[in-house]
């Protein structure tokens, strides 16, 4: 009877180690705080300066690289748009016109100011020569008749960019207008793509702060939606020295280099990473030692007098089993990386080699 009270007061006690031991080891799969007092059994890594280059993401369209924007010089009202999308044209040959009314009212005031001018010119000058008008009066009339002269000039040329005919043999990839609409000086009516052009780029946004990094000729990786899983390699071609007044972004071009290059079209959409020559310094850490990472912003935890500290950090970018760090930290520091789940702020640590 004795040696059965025993054998069930032994299986009891190692049933409820093994409960024990399987509530601390779901504690900690669910990442739960440790209890108070309890020591952490951690390592460390240390954190260390690297001059990399932090890629640059952005998405853009493809377009022809001989394309030209086609634009009437005045403003005014579309009367006529002669051809459609996908459309050849030949050289020359006209492609759209303005409603003329206004323009050619001007054209008229021009020359009957003109003619006003002339008659002008006429008397003041008989009576110059009949000391009846001074030198004065001379001279203003004859002013008065250059600037009618330049006006009419002026009216003749409005009248001849009153349409847009196109500049080379090509075809028309883009109607951006329709007949009837009001449109201003300059304002894009077609895109015109030259015949034969089969060089295509993609153009792409970015901030101030990469386009300083780049350079002409930096290589570029290329994605294309219409090519799902597929990548191209390219580089920069092209520079924005300036931003673009609509959304303060430099325009980028990015021209395929090699590889089997795809058959493109204007207008479909990619995505390229480009890796500047230009490099900057980071603090590169395991990407383990990262917790709480929330868009570029995270924690790590750092030892202090055998306790866990939390850190603020930004996170610049990740590549591979790196987390490049662009501020938070300093290079030679040591951080926690195994174990630092299961720590919080002030947690007992044991460092283990």
């Amino acid at each position: 009877m004795k040696k059965i009270l025993y054998l069930l007061v032994v299986s009891s006690l190692a049933f409820a180690c093994s409960d024990n031991q399987a509530a601390q080891k779901s504690a900690k799969d669910r990442n739960e705080p440790p209890a108070k007092g309890e020591v952490i059994p951690v390592k460390l890594a240390v954190a260390q300066v690297r001059e990399i280059s932090e890629p640059i993401n952005a998405a853009g369209l493809v377009a022809s690289e001989n394309e030209a924007r086609l634009s009437f010089k005045t403003g005014g009202i579309i009367r006529k748009i002669y051809v459609e999308e996908g459309q050849s044209v030949q050289a020359g040959q006209l492609l759209a016109s303005l409603d003329l009314t206004e323009i050619n009212a001007q054209a008229k005031q021009a020359s009957e100011g003109l003619a006003k001018a002339e008659r002008d010119l006429e008397r003041i000058t008989r009576l110059y020569a009949d000391s009846v008008a001074t030198l004065e009066q001379l001279q203003n009339v004859t002013t008065a008749y250059n600037i009618a002269r330049q006006n009419v000039e002026i009216a003749k040329f409005n009248q001849s960019y009153s349409e847009i005919r196109a500049t080379s043999a090509g075809k028309i990839i883009r109607k951006l207008m329709n007949e009837g609409e009001l449109v201003g000086p300059g304002t894009p009516v077609l895109f015109l793509q030259a015949a034969g052009s089969q060089s295509y780029v993609i153009r792409v946004g970015v901030a101030d702060k990469d386009r300083v990094r780049l350079q002409i000729g930096d290589p570029a990786v290329v994605r294309f939606d219409a090519y799902p899983g597929q990548e191209w390699s390219g580089k920069v071609s092209n520079l924005a020295q300036a931003a673009d007044p609509s959304n303060s972004l430099y325009q980028v071009e990015i021209k395929l280099t090699a590889g089997n290059i795809p058959a493109l079209v204007t207008g479909l959409f990619a995505t390229v990473t480009i890796t500047p020559t230009i490099n900057q310094s980071f603090v590169a850490i395991p990407i383990d030692a990262i917790i709480e990472g929330r868009g570029n912003e995270a924690f790590v935890f750092v030892p202090k007098n055998g306790k866990a500290k939390k850190l603020p950090v930004k996170v610049a970018f990740i590549r591979n089993t790196e987390a490049f760090i662009a501020s938070g930290l300093q290079g030679n520091q040591k951080i926690i990386t195994s174990g630092s789940a299961y720590l919080t702020e002030n947690a007992n640590i044991s460092i283990n080699p």
